[in-house]
């Protein structure tokens, strides 16, 4: 047994290691490519429309279906409850974020992101549909199959759908459609794999432990989007679309990544984690070898890419985005704390601390949001200092605890 984990990990790491490299310089090509074609403007349009979306896609993935990969049995009634809750949640997340984009435009003082809001709400109930599959290729470890699934839906979005539009002139509505084209392939290419049984479940005996799963996920994620996406909440608020397209795309070129790194492993150290949660000194080591890993093979790499940061945006992107190198370079720095913090959530899950991440980081939420209230309207460098901050204390605090677990 403790073999066949072995193997189906390791293979799990590579597939993700494969994965990461090939997204890596696809997202890389097609986001600079995409920037130069679109401005700042559209960008940032995009992006405000980007964060409410988010949240409403936790609204959609309650949770429901990380109880897939965390349960230590698993059967077909707990796949289909999953599912069914997973379809009702998306569908309500899509119908309130699609009535309230006038408000939420009102908020942002940006007429022009009502509709992009509107037509964005089906990925709600797109991406919910999708986690029950990608939770049980997870359990399995499958990986290789989720980096297909990844890879191949990312080419279909932004590459056959989005790069023809940006050259057609289409504007922020490009970024609309590759990210609807994006979620729909990659429901298409999970459901294919998994087939997992659409019967509808509303409830059965051993339904509790998976909402208990779920509220606790859904607490967790609520505060990990405030965390990751206040900056932009109060910078759209107090600014404009062009800072905040110039913010967005310094910082997805820092968090590019680190986002890549932790969508690769943080799933598999977790899915890992859940079936030798009765091995703890196994997986603390495990843990502090990843910590170490961290800050002294990774940290120097995003050292190098903050001192190059200015002229690599001048080179990728052109003059025009030359303000998001200091977003850039501020961000960079803030990294590896990010990758800390993320593969510190197994350690927490499977040692019985699944609610002390959401606990740990309520306070560094009012600290970041009083601090984003007062100075956000001072320009996206004091922004961006504020958001590395947060990650540095965010990486300190859950990083302790895990290491004490």
């Amino acid at each position: 047994m403790s073999s066949d984990i072995n193997k189906k990990s390791v293979s799990a790491v590579k597939w993700a290691a494969m994965g990461t490299v090939l997204m890596f310089g696809l997202q890389l090509v097609t986001q600079v490519v995409l920037a130069r074609l679109l401005g700042p403007e559209n960008y940032g349009l995009f992006a405000m429309g980007l964060i409410v979306l988010t949240f409403s896609n936790f609204l959609a993935d309650f949770g429901f279906s990380w109880g897939l990969v965390q349960n230590r049995t698993l059967s077909d009634e707990d796949v289909r409850f999953t599912v069914t809750w997973q379809a009702l949640t998306g569908l309500a997340a899509m119908t309130l974020l699609f009535f309230m984009a006038p408000w939420i435009a009102a908020y942002f003082k940006e007429a022009r992101i009502a509709p992009v809001i509107a037509w964005m709400s089906l990925t709600c109930l797109l991406n919910a549909l999708t986690a029950p599959g990608s939770s049980l290729l997870r359990r399995a470890l499958d990986f290789r199959w989720l980096n297909i699934i990844q890879v191949s839906s990312y080419i279909v979005g932004y590459l056959l759908v989005g790069l023809p539009l940006a050259y057609a002139g289409a504007g922020v509505w490009t970024l609309v459609a590759a990210w609807l084209g994006q979620s729909a392939t990659a429901l298409v290419l999970t459901y294919a794999r998994t087939r997992f049984s659409l019967k509808p479940l509303l409830w059965y005996e051993g339904a509790r432990r998976s909402t208990n799963v779920g509220v606790t996920v859904f607490a967790t994620n609520l505060c990990n989007w405030c965390l990751n996406n206040m900056d932009r909440v109060f910078l759209g608020r107090f600014l404009n679309a062009h800072a905040v397209g110039v913010y967005a795309v310094g910082y997805n070129l820092a968090n590019t990544p680190n986002s890549l790194f932790l969508s690769a492993l943080q799933p598999a150290f977790l899915a890992t984690g859940a079936k030798l949660q009765d091995d703890l000194p196994r997986l603390r080591d495990t843990y502090l070898s990843v910590l170490a890993t961290i800050w002294i093979v990774i940290l120097p790499l995003f050292v190098l890419l903050a001192m190059t940061a200015p002229d690599l945006i001048g080179v990728l992107y052109g003059k025009v985005w030359q303000e998001s190198g200091i977003v850039l370079s501020i961000l960079a720095l803030a990294m590896p704390a990010y990758i800390t913090w993320g593969m510190s959530t197994p350690i927490l899950w499977n040692t019985g601390g699944k609610h002390l991440e959401s606990l740990l980081q309520l306070p560094l939420i009012a600290l970041a949001g009083a601090a984003l209230w007062l100075w956000a309207g001072q320009g996206v460098a004091v922004v961006a200092m504020i958001a590395a901050g947060t990650l540095l204390a965010r990486a300190l605090v859950v990083g302790s605890v895990a290491c004490l677990r």
